[in-house]
């Protein structure tokens, strides 16, 4: 039986087990990041129009720091400002709770508002 030292004295482990300062590194892939910032804009976010295409993400990870780029659609009238910021809130808390990295910096990007459909209102152009 092999022991690990745990700073708070030896934690028995079990044979063959390798310390932790030898085991090497785990790297989580860019993509990996964007999927989870996306996912997060949408959580933040709520309900969208039907038409309005999902939050997704663009990353840069460097060391254990990720910058974060969100693509929104919103419906309108909206209240933008607060909706980016409940989109970078919620990225940087859930980005930091599952991966571990840092993020200083997440830039949400509005890319299109979506008008309510009225009922029985004509779809496209009308003379």
């Amino acid at each position: 039986m092999t022991t690990v030292n745990s700073g708070a004295g030896e934690i028995p482990g079990p044979p063959g087990a390798v310390p932790p300062g030898e085991r090497g590194a785990t790297r989580i892939a860019d993509r990996v990041v964007a999927k989870i910032a996306g996912q997060a804009a949408r959580e933040a976010l709520g309900a969208l129009p039907a038409e309005a295409a999902p939050p997704h993400a663009n990353v840069a990870v460097h060391h254990d720091a990720a910058r974060i780029r969100v693509h929104l659609e919103l419906g309108y009238p909206a209240d933008i400002g607060s909706h980016c910021r409940a989109v970078r809130h919620r990225v940087v808390e859930r980005v930091g709770a599952l991966v571990g990295y840092e993020v200083p910096e997440v830039a949400v990007q509005v890319e299109r508002l979506h008008l309510p459909k009225a009922p029985g209102a004509a779809q496209g152009r009308t003379r």
